[in-house]
């Protein structure tokens, strides 16, 4: 079943290569701008490994999945279009979910511990990413609008409210 854990600096290959398998997979799969270049990568690993925010899925064998997990405000969702927040409560963010598999539910679980921890959660993804907007409804996040990120691309934002 593996463990959902705070990665470590041992981890960081391993993230990379993550990051690397599931850019390669947006791309193969109809979605190839969301990460672009080398986007995610290393240095963004290691700013949230230092902010205490980087989590693995690790099924004994070194890390399968990925994800950030940060304490709001994020000022990326201080301008949503479309519609509202489901509330203005203190809430955390969640970015660069990664699996280095598609198929295996990696991102399914890491989801599932993100909505056990944290009653107030908000994400986003690219339009073309379906694989990632079906993950976050499956779980309970809801489709609010559009927000847009530093590069001023849109991102369709979710809410999740236990």
């Amino acid at each position: 079943m593996g463990q959902i854990r705070p990665a470590t600096a041992d981890d960081l290959e391993a993230v990379c290569h993550i990051y690397a398998a599931a850019r390669s997979f947006m791309r193969a799969n109809g979605n190839p701008t969301q990460w672009p270049g080398d986007y995610p990568g290393l240095l963004d690993a290691e700013k949230d490994l230092e902010a205490d925010a980087l989590w693995v899925l690790d099924e004994g064998a070194g890390p399968i999945a990925v994800m950030s997990v940060l304490p709001g405000p994020d000022p990326t969702y201080a301008v949503i279009e479309g519609d509202s927040w489901l509330n203005d409560d203190p809430y955390w963010v969640m970015h660069r979910l990664a699996v280095a598999q598609s198929g295996r539910g990696a991102g399914t679980r890491m989801l599932a511990w993100l909505c056990a921890e944290h009653s107030n959660v908000r994400a986003d993804t690219h339009a073309d990413n379906a694989p990632m907007r079906r993950t976050l409804e499956k779980y309970g996040f809801v489709r609010r609008g559009t927000i847009w990120v530093e590069d001023g691309t849109p991102r369709i934002a979710y809410h999740y409210v236990r």
